[in-house]
């Protein structure tokens, strides 16, 4: 049994194509000699503190100064996460701040005893929050979904991901505790 999962797993990698329309969520320079990877669900807490504690500073000394880039993964851990990741591929030109946003209200739209609940809360916190998005196309676009599936199955096959987030740095994870000062030690022993 797990052979046949195996094999449908990597069936499912190899065959699903994505257009140039659906990118990483990246920010920093394309040519940065560091490349950060962080693996993330949009309902786990400890992401959004992450983006709250962390990203800022980590934006203002590394990525802000080009010696750095910081691509954004989906990691979803629920089906809620993986809606709101679809969402925060959706509109490629704002997904960054699509991405933060959905981190900085984490409180406001993960609420809900339903999926049903959660999507409400979700789909009006992107109106309130003036994105332009087609809800339930981004909801149900296939593309957008095995994307996401994808940059999951990816992490947890060359990287071993298993919880969020996890942070990789030139392609070696990160593996001490999740905080800026570990985070610049590391980064200062690759400039």
């Amino acid at each position: 049994m797990k052979k046949i999962l195996i094999i449908l797993v990597f069936y499912f990698v190899s065959t699903v194509s994505i257009s140039a329309e659906t990118k990483r969520i990246v920010s920093g320079n394309i040519n940065a000699k560091i490349i950060i990877i962080a693996y993330e669900s949009l309902t786990c807490s400890h992401c959004a503190d992450f983006h709250k504690d962390v990203y800022p500073q980590l934006k203002k000394d590394y990525i802000d100064t080009g010696l750095a880039k910081i691509e954004f993964r989906h990691f979803p851990l629920d089906i809620a996460a993986f809606n709101a990741s679809k969402i925060s591929q959706c509109n490629q030109g704002h997904s960054l701040k699509i991405l933060e946003s959905l981190y900085s209200n984490q409180q406001v739209w993960v609420k809900g005893s339903t999926i049903e609940e959660v999507n409400d809360n979700l789909k009006k916190l992107i109106e309130k929050e003036g994105f332009n998005i087609n809800f339930e196309k981004c909801i149900n676009n296939k593309e957008i979904e095995d994307f996401v599936l994808n940059d999951r199955i990816e992490g947890t096959k060359k990287f071993k991901v298993n919880s969020t987030p996890t942070i990789i740095i030139n392609n070696k994870k990160f593996e001490k505790s999740l905080n800026y000062k570990n985070l610049k030690k590391s980064l200062e022993k690759l400039i």
